[in-house]
């Protein structure tokens, strides 16, 4: 017999073994559906590992223990406070680029080719609602505030960055008093802003303000299909209109996260390129001085002053409001509080939140915190006071930093918004 006669009568054998094997456990089954049980013949899996059940109070439930022990083994290793640096500028440089990194890519500039679609003129101030671009395909709709004053001599100028809130259907008009507000604005301005919008009080003061509508807020809002019947215009929107049409977009943030990631963007970076390109525009306007631009924000305001006045070298003065924390002690039961906005891909192998503030040393820096703040646990508020004052101290310009506790709930109210306009007019108005 030769050796392809014996594997072929080896297949032969192996497929009449396996027809049997196959009409046994038929006929097997067939017993047993009718004369036993199946604990009588078949043998049960073994038990699930004995686990805790005592609860973790944790966002993540049961597995946040793992989560912790994995973000607690590895402290920042491009902190400034690393032995990593030779100086604040190495420390700067590369910081900077590693956190442009984690916002994925990155669209190539391109001139604001800005035009006027409306012009106002109020006792004080004029106020002109502008579009312009910050990439080849956003056209973004922005109020700038430019005081009488500033029309024959150039005035300090702020970035006013506007919060979430879970607002989307309005961006800018968070801090803008337009005098005929929307009924669910002026809500929102009375629980944020203790009823006094934050860029109408600053150009009082003497400030240029410009603020956009950021990605996915206002203007620049997702409407679905099945929506719309109702328009863009906002005016029109009843009450109940106003606050489906938000639930709606709260319910699309893992979906603008998701779409972007296929495309090769994060949203925070969407976010952050176009806060810096709102500093290109502000700069091409004869009435603000280039030397004294600042910039603020409460909320998802204060998440975009930390990444705009960390990376760009323009901003003089910086305030940031009701957002900053080391990231460490949020894992247990402040992840659910915050948007996907406020999570930046891989940065925390790298850098903690007051790290990225602090690459504007050694300029000017407020943080504001509210002690009764639910978005962060006061530890991590405390601790991030602490790392940037160390860091300040470290970059030799300790008095350059200023941090300050509030009682109360997460707001920017009249009281706090004094405090950082009377310190915002010392650096940049003196």
């Amino acid at each position: 017999m030769n050796h392809l006669t014996r594997r072929t009568d080896r297949r032969s054998f192996l497929k009449h073994a396996g027809a049997l094997t196959l009409a046994s456990s038929v006929g097997n089954a067939d017993v047993l559906s009718q004369d036993s049980t199946p604990s009588d013949t078949v043998s049960s899996a073994p038990p699930d590992e004995p686990r805790s059940t005592e609860p973790t109070g944790a966002d993540i439930g049961s597995q946040y223990p793992w989560i912790d022990s994995m973000a607690r083994r590895y402290d920042f290793p491009m902190s400034f406070l690393s032995d990593n640096f030779r100086s604040l500028e190495e420390f700067k440089q590369a910081g900077r680029a590693k956190l442009l990194e984690c916002f994925g890519r990155q669209p190539a500039p391109v001139q604001p080719s800005a035009e006027i679609v409306d012009r106002r003129e109020f006792p004080e101030y004029v106020r002109e609602k502008i579009l312009f671009s910050t990439t080849a395909d956003f056209r973004v709709p922005a109020y700038l505030h430019i005081p009488k004053a500033a029309t024959t001599k150039p005035h300090p100028a702020i970035v006013d960055l506007h919060s979430h809130g879970g607002m989307f259907l309005f961006g800018k008009e968070k801090v803008v008093d337009l005098g005929n507000n929307h009924p669910v604005m002026t809500e929102y301005h009375d629980r944020v802003y203790g009823g006094r919008p934050t860029s109408t009080e600053l150009v009082r003061r003497g400030y240029v303000v410009i603020t956009i509508d950021t990605f996915m807020f206002g203007e620049r809002r997702a409407l679905m299909d099945k929506d719309l019947h109702y328009g863009w215009e906002r005016s029109r929107y009843s009450m109940e209109d106003a606050k489906y049409l938000n639930s709606v977009c709260r319910s699309k943030e893992s979906t603008i996260v998701k779409s972007l990631a296929l495309a090769g963007y994060t949203w925070p970076g969407v976010v952050t390129w176009d806060d810096m390109r709102t500093v290109d525009y502000l700069l091409t306007r004869p009435e603000v001085d280039p030397t004294r631009v600042g910039c603020l924000g409460v909320s998802m305001g204060g998440h975009r002053t930390l990444y705009l006045a960390g990376l760009d070298e323009r901003i003089a003065a910086a305030c940031v409001v009701g957002f900053m924390s080391t990231v460490k002690p949020m894992i247990k039961a402040h992840v659910d509080t915050h948007s996907f906005v406020h999570f930046v891909p891989l940065l925390h192998q790298y850098l903690d939140l007051p790290d990225v503030v602090s690459m504007m040393a050694p300029k000017p820096l407020m943080v504001q915190h509210c002690r009764g703040d639910g978005l962060y646990p006061l530890s991590g508020m405390r601790e991030s006071n602490n790392k940037i004052a160390a860091i300040y101290e470290k970059a030799g310009v300790p008095d350059q930093f200023a941090g300050r506790f509030f009682e109360g709930r997460h707001r920017f109210d009249q009281e706090m918004q004094n405090a950082a306009f009377d310190w915002l007019d010392a650096q940049l108005q003196a």
